[in-house]
């Protein structure tokens, strides 16, 4: 009687201990999303999180070195039309504002190494990128709504376009003057003479920050942001699909075993009642 006893009270721990275990684990798990229930993770692990940095940090590089669309004819031959902080922005709104600065440093100190401006150029990049990503992916974070990305766009343009005008007004052009024209207005006003024919050590900044700095950032940050607001609900799904199928095995072989082990249980206290 007292093996029937200890096997009966066995048998509703490990029960209760199961159905515990289950009901936590699918609670941590599942939740709403848009009407329908996702598996989703209760909190980023560092693993998967580094991954996606990597990801996007890579392919954020990739496009900063290698994607490059040069327009001679509306703009100076040394701005290259690029579209490296369109990852930035994506991870920005499925991750967090940091984690998008985080992936335009990554992108900008990777090219350093290569750079011929003395990483003064990769520096400049750096304060627009963050100029962008941050205030745009600050923004959606509490309005995540398709009125709010396109609120938080907006600003995210006419942020980074006043940073650009600021860094090549104050830092950018008096570096290169200095450091590879020796203080010479010459050989920078012949790269423009095309362009601004008119232009003079006077007025230069005049014609190159507004008629150059000014359209060619509003238009390199429009393409971005346009890309990122039709973009960025499908490519946030897919960098947190990762999440969601390994809870979910996870889920499933939890459970799995809570059975095995129940019906394992059961089918041995039967022998024993049987014995007795």
């Amino acid at each position: 009687m007292e093996a029937k006893k200890h096997a009966e009270l066995s048998t509703a721990n490990h029960t209760a201990e199961t159905t515990e275990i289950s009901q936590s684990f699918a609670t941590e798990t599942v939740a709403e999303d848009g009407g329908g229930k996702v598996v989703r993770s209760k909190g980023r692990t560092a693993a998967l999180t580094l991954a996606k940095l990597a990801i996007l940090s890579a392919i954020s590089y990739i496009l900063y070195m290698f994607v490059k669309f040069p327009l001679p004819m509306l703009f100076p031959s040394f701005l290259d039309l690029q579209i490296s902080d369109l990852p930035a922005l994506i991870g920005g709104f499925a991750m967090g504002p940091w984690y998008g600065c985080i992936i335009i440093v990554v992108k900008c100190l990777l090219k350093m190494p290569f750079t011929g401006t003395a990483c003064v150029g990769e520096l400049g990049d750096i304060v627009m990128g963050i100029a962008f990503v941050l205030p745009a992916s600050f923004i959606y974070k509490y309005h995540k709504t398709r009125k709010g990305a396109l609120l938080s766009l907006a600003v995210g343009v006419l942020s980074s376009t006043a940073a650009a005008m600021l860094v090549n007004r104050f830092v950018l052009i008096p570096f290169y003057l200095q450091a590879m024209f020796d203080g010479q207005w010459e050989p920078l006003l012949n790269m423009v003479s095309t362009l601004y024919p008119d232009a003079t050590s006077a007025n230069f900044y005049n014609y190159y920050i507004f008629l150059g700095v000014l359209p060619f950032n509003l238009l390199r940050c429009l393409i971005c942001a346009t890309v990122t607001f039709f973009t960025y609900k499908s490519t946030s799904k897919l960098l947190h699909y990762c999440i969601r199928a390994r809870k979910f095995r996870a889920l499933i072989c939890i459970r799995r075993r809570a059975v095995l082990y129940s019906c394992h249980e059961t089918t041995l206290l039967r022998k024993i009642f049987r014995l007795l």
